[in-house]
């Protein structure tokens, strides 16, 4: 037997021998962090069958991100009725793919730096001192601020979805259109990559005109102001494109100069700031700090064609625009869901401090004008009198002023830092050091947008250019369509005329990635499940809000040609209907629309991320198991579907009164419970409930969890109705349901107290739910913010799952893997305000030897998943042998289904055939180990959970062969003697839980 099941084992996807040491081929990531579960030992199994294997991390992960040969755990038919060996498949060949070692970015290299460097561009040295002139001090901060606001709540939203799974290459077109559906994601990464190939073209326009001006201070002028800057500007992004074809890595190298180019600069201008300026700088404008120049530099002298408010904000805006840099490159990072929040916020916090630092630094030194000529000082014509603030400091620049030609000052001279500064050279160098890093980080960050676009194949004659090359899948074709389009921008030569532009598009895209955090928020999805928890759906709704109102402050016909652009899109879109399948939060929005609109879910197809557990409940009579209706009312009310089934039995048929219905229909409103109530006439429980599966729900409001009370009586009702009980278990195996059978200590059903209490006319019994032995009868607090209410009704009964569960423990013994439906239940329950104090706890099978390695890979796992878990337990003495009482009282209640001597003598086939709940000797031998470490199991249950609010376990699979009070037997050997309420739950094999944002 042993050589056969290892045999067995040995053909299980993902399951090596024991000794072979040859690790899998294929392509490895260097993520970061290691490659979780690649190299773990991948043999254990439940007790329950030896291919009923452990929950495991390779389960759920998807080999086409990783290179990995998938493991798929075994299916149900697999675990009922083990195959034929030879007809189980060969085990999976190695496909012989070279291992390739990608390039891969930490957060500070990958997030942290390149959003300061893409934050820290041209707008920074050559127009904040200026746009301070114009705006005054006070609202010079408050554009900063107004733009960190949004930034900063965009940025926490950005690190919302980036956290909610696995982010891949496509950063922000792919977050969005992941979140909000190909509808709106698809324009929006259309755009967003049309802008970053504007703003690349805005540094490059800024870098050129820095280089013109040197020209000009030297004489060596080519052609005139704007052909200068086309020329450089060309010359420039040429450069840029090679570099960014020499690969990632070099483009890494060449930031790290950038960045310690641009701190030098920095650490330059803010110590030329405390240096007693020269008489040149003076006839400049800057005068070192000066209370004087500080109040009179407070509020705006707005000048110009751009002097206005919402001009200055609109070109201000690009430099808070590098934000999504780290995102953007989110394929090349090592973790993305650690490093993406992180860096992002880290970034703008030190750039907002050094605009705050530059502007009111430069506001308290320099003046607004001043005419450069060392002839305007007041120490050489002293005889000249003067009103100016220039007066104050010993110069006359009142002619100046007055006839608009000055200069100098912050107002007239883009290049003011230089003058200010230590070194002109250096700031200098660190305005090129801003400008190409941040046209070199936007021409990097257009392409890999617009590849993720290209290769969802949403619109059609763009795939060409999704084509990657390389080791990295660098799009070449990509940088050169972005680099054409940067190139048409620069031959603009006007920095003023593009940054507005740019400042329309990023608005755009910034209002949608808050909208998809908010949106997604508030669908309540059980697949939203961010790990970032510092944000809030109202913020980002106001963020998007703003954003969408600020386009049409800055350039109102560039705000109606983007929405119109995106209209168009969106339109395009949604006649073509692409066949793609994202789990978005607009699949469940449309969910919780499903209940008025029901068909509008036809079209929408099934995703893991949006899993939820719906349950047909077997009530029976509702109002007569009413803790079995509150506990599933708990955790689908809101979010999921609930359907309350009752199977009526033919001959009973007439003792229900027509009106039956609509009294439980009340009995379930009065409760607030929401869930649908059926009924359905059957000969036996088997077929009603089968039926009911069939045929219950509509589209997607589809029962996928079938719900039912633990038989208490097993042992005294008739054979018969034990027989149904177990087919009807088995049954729902075979039609893919999951399974949950709810077990207490007082049982569920309450016909006896009902009849006691004189309300008979209310409680309709049903003979196909038997009566337990004993009613509950729970007097717990009841939380008066509770979900279910009683709403004053006499004809109620408190239960023990419509009070404050307290800080009590959720215990879950994950046993066997299924799905993660074991997990998503209690997930789901300590979302509702009686159980959102309850910590969970896992339980899981393990050695000795390997005890950490085990609670390691499980936190591994759990983290992935989202999941808050309080603490993971390893039990490693469940093949220690069980208490002789125990095994004692398990033999006593499998008695009187032994096969008696006598009959044993005959046909054993024929006398099982006629009785199959009989239990022969043969079944009992087979049965032996697993019965003896279930024994274990529930007395290992009953000693750590003594305190547990809940016990969820996994569910053993029935096989096809084990006679129904084997079954039974075994259930209640599991769950005997559990004071709390014990969830027996089993999924279908399917996953339910995902750690992918795709």
């Amino acid at each position: 037997m042993a050589r056969y099941v290892a045999r067995i084992r040995n053909f299980i996807p993902g399951v090596r021998h024991s000794d072979s040491n040859i690790p899998p081929q294929g392509v490895t990531l260097d993520m970061g962090e290691v490659d979780y579960g690649k190299e773990k030992d991948k043999r254990k199994m439940s007790f329950y069958n030896p291919l009923d294997p452990l929950p495991k991390y390779d389960f759920y992960a998807k080999d086409t991100w990783s290179g990995r040969i998938k493991s798929t755990r075994p299916s149900l038919d697999v675990l009922r009725k083990p195959p034929d060996p030879d007809d189980l498949p060969p085990p999976p060949e190695e496909d012989g793919r070279p291992k390739v070692k990608l390039v891969r970015f930490g957060w500070v290299l990958g997030v942290l730096i390149r959003c300061m460097l893409n934050i820290w561009g041209v707008i920074m040295y050559l127009r904040l001192p200026w746009i301070t002139s114009q705006a005054g001090i006070i609202l010079t901060y408050v554009i900063i601020c107004m733009s960190v606001t949004i930034t900063t709540i965009t940025a926490t939203s950005v690190s919302a979805i980036s956290t909610n799974g696995k982010v891949f290459s496509g950063g922000t077109y792919f977050m969005i259109s992941r979140s909000l559906g190909p509808e709106l994601g698809a324009p929006i990464g259309l755009l967003f990559a049309f802008a970053n190939a504007l703003a690349c073209s805005l540094n490059t326009v800024g870098f050129a005109e820095t280089v013109r001006d040197v020209l000009k201070d030297n004489n060596a002028q080519m052609v005139d102001d704007v052909n200068d800057v086309r020329i450089i500007g060309t010359i420039t992004v040429i450069l840029l494109l090679c570099i960014t074809f020499a690969g990632m890595a070099w483009e890494a190298k060449a930031q790290i100069l950038f960045f310690i180019a641009l701190l030098l600069s920095l650490a330059n201008y803010f110590a030329g700031t405390v240096i007693p300026p020269s008489t040149e700088k003076q006839a400049m404008g800057f005068f070192g700090y000066r209370a004087e120049i500080f109040v009179e530099n407070l509020l705006p002298s707005f000048r110009g064609k751009d002097g206005s408010f919402f001009r200055m904000f609109s070109i201000f805006f690009p430099s808070a625009t590098g934000i999504l840099s780290g995102v953007n490159i989110c394929g090349d990072l090592k973790d993305p869901s650690g490093g993406i929040p992180k860096g992002t916020l880290l970034a703008i916090f030190w750039t907002t401090l050094s605009y705050l630092l530059i502007s009111i630094t430069c506001a308290a030194s320099v003046v607004r004008d001043a005419s450069g000529s060392l002839n305007d000082s007041l120490a050489l014509n002293s005889s000249i009198h003067c009103s100016g603030l220039g007066c104050k400091l010993g110069w006359n620049f009142d002619q100046c002023e007055q006839n608009h030609t000055c200069s100098f000052g912050l107002a007239n001279h883009f290049q003011i830092l230089a003058v200010v500064s230590g070194s002109g050279h250096l700031i200098t160098i660190g305005i090129f050091a801003a400008t190409l890093s941040s046209a070199l980080g936007f021409l990097v960050s257009a392409p890999k947008i617009f590849q993720c676009l290209c290769k969802d194949n949403i619109y059609p004659y763009i795939g060409f250019f999704g084509k990657g090359y390389g080791k990295n899948n660098e799009p070449l074709r990509g940088y050169m369509l972005m680099f054409t389009i940067a190139l048409a921008f620069i031959l603009i030569g006007d920095l003023n005329t593009i940054a507005p532009l740019i400042s329309n598009f990023f608005l755009c895209s910034y209002g949608l990635i808050n909208f998809s955090t908010f949106h997604a928020s508030i669908t309540q999805s059980p697949g939203w499940r961010p790990q970032y928890q510092y944000f809030s759906p109202w913020t980002s709704l106001f963020a998007a809000v703003l954003s969408f109102l600020l386009m049409f402050l800055f350039t109102w016909w560039a705000a109606l040609v983007t929405f119109a652009i995106v209209l168009c899109l969106l339109g395009y879109v949604t006649y073509k209907k692409p066949h793609v399948n994202w789990g978005t939060s607009y699949q469940a929005g449309f969910y919780n629309m499903a209940l008025s609109f029901s068909m509008s879910l036809t079209g929408v197809e099934d995703h893991v991320k949006n899993f939820r557990p719906q349950c047909l409940v077997l009530t029976g009579p509702p109002n007569v198991r009413p803790a079995l209706v509150d506990f599933v009312g708990t955790f689908t009310k809101n979010i999921s579907l609930m359907i309350c089934g009752n199977i009526i039995m033919e001959d009973e048929k007439s003792s229900f009164p027509q009106h039956s219905t609509d009294m439980l229909v009340d009995w379930l409103n009065q409760r607030k419970v929401r869930s649908f109530y059926t009924s359905f006439t059957a000969d036996n429980l088997k077929e009603g409930t089968h039926n009911l599966m069939q045929a219950s729900g509509l589209g997607k409001l589809k029962p996928n969890t079938l719900v039912l009370g633990y038989k208490v009586n097993w042992q005294e009702c008739k054979p018969e109705s034990l027989q149904d009980y177990v087919n009807t278990i088995s049954d729902a195996f075979d039609s893919s349901y999951g399974i949950t059978v709810l077990r207490m200590m007082d049982g569920l059903d309450i016909t006896a107290d009902l009849h006691s209490a004189g309300r008979s006319s209310s409680a309709i019994d049903n003979p196909a739910f038997d009566a337990d032995d004993i009613p509950p009868c729970e007097k717990d607090e009841t939380d008066r913010n509770s979900d279910i209410s009683d709403d004053g009704s006499n004809e109620q009964v408190r239960t023990v799952f419509q009070t404050k569960q307290g800080r009590k423990s959720i215990d879950i013994y994950w046993i066997s893997d299924d799905g993660g439906l074991t997990l998503l239940v209690p997930y789901l329950l300590t979302r509702r305000n009686r159980w959102k104090k309850s910590k969970l706890r896992v339980f899981i099978l393990g050695g000795r030897e390997t005890m950490e390695e085990d609670r390691k890979d499980m936190k591994m796992l759990l983290k992935r998943f989202r999941l808050e878990i309080e603490d993971i337990v390893v039990i490693t003495d469940v093949d220690k042998t069980p208490l002789a009482k125990n095994l004692q009282r398990y033999e006593e209640t499998i008695a009187p289904f032994r096969l008696s001597e006598e009959q044993a003598g005959g046909d054993v086939q024929e006398l099982k055939r006629l009785s199959p709940w009989k239990v022969s000797s043969k079944d009992l031998e087979v049965m032996k180990p697993k019965v003896e470490r279930t024994v274990r199991l529930n007395e290992i249950i009953k000693k750590n959970s003594i305190h547990a609010a809940l016990v969820l376990i996994s569910l053993p699979v029935p096989d096809i062969t084990c006679p129904s009070s084997l079954y039974m037997a075994w259930l209640d050997a599991l769950s005997y003697g559990i004071h709390c309420p014990v969830l027996l739950i089993r999924g279908n094999q399917e996953n339910v839980m995902t750690f992918y944002c795709q």
